[in-house]
């Protein structure tokens, strides 16, 4: 079965563009990786307005598909680079359907707290008493994941759901991490956690379907050997 053509397309400008890149990656827990998403190389307008039409047909999809979500009331963007995410993302929703989305808001974190001006940890929309989706770019331990739902929650908003660009597939890394012993994604542990639903514009899986189309052969068996060997069990 052939992915959707906005998971394709934004597949191939990824790799077109080289924010999606092969070789060998050392990630933050320690994996040897065979391929390498970066989304802070989405830097101009072109490449910009590719992910935002991605990350909107994805959002709009998530919630035909989970009716009991309800409606945004904020985009949260976490710093640092969810914060292009949330805003590009918001104004395709609002160019596809105004009705829906045109006073939807958007907001992000500082790092670090202002003590002057305005002050405060959060630049935007206030978040007390909101429905939140959370957009971000990759997901590996949860701990982000984790970070932001706290943020929100101390700020009085709720999320509704998490909205990644890359579903990495990969079971949660342990001390001994080639201990062959079946876990759970980030994703799918802050799922059961708190209960909040996730989505991602692409997966391992569609990568995989993507280059096997192309007849790339080699990059698609290290794809597939890694899957193999980290695949999350949820």
């Amino acid at each position: 079965m052939a992915i959707p053509a906005y998971k394709s397309d934004f597949l191939e400008s990824c790799l077109s563009a080289n924010i999606l890149t092969f070789g060998s990656y050392t990630l933050k827990s320690g994996r040897q990786s065979p391929y390498f998403f970066n989304a802070g190389s989405f830097n101009n307008a072109d490449l910009l307005s590719a992910i935002a039409t991605a990350y909107a047909h994805t959002i709009v999809e998530f919630l035909t598909t989970h009716p009991t979500v309800p409606q945004p009331q904020v985009l949260f963007g976490p710093a640092y680079k969810g914060i292009p995410l949330a805003c590009c993302t918001l104004l395709e929703l609002r160019r596809i359907d105004l009705g829906t989305w045109g006073k939807v808001k958007y907001s992000f974190n500082r790092k670090e707290k202002k003590d002057h001006g305005e002050g405060g940890g959060i630049v935007g929309a206030a978040l007390r008493d909101t429905t939140v989706l959370v957009l971000d770019d990759v997901i590996t331990a949860g701990t982000a994941m984790r970070e932001t739902i706290e943020i929100v929650k101390k700020e009085g908003g709720s999320v509704v759901g998490f909205v990644v660009a890359v579903d990495r597939m990969e079971k949660m890394p342990s001390e001994n991490d080639d201990d062959g012993v079946p876990r759970p994604s980030a994703m799918g542990q802050i799922r059961k956690e708190y209960n909040v639903p996730t989505a991602s514009i692409v997966t391992l899986d569609d990568l995989i379907q993507l280059l096997r189309g192309q007849g790339d052969e080699k990059d698609m068996e290290r794809l597939q050997q890694y899957r193999n060997r980290y695949l999350a069990s949820d």
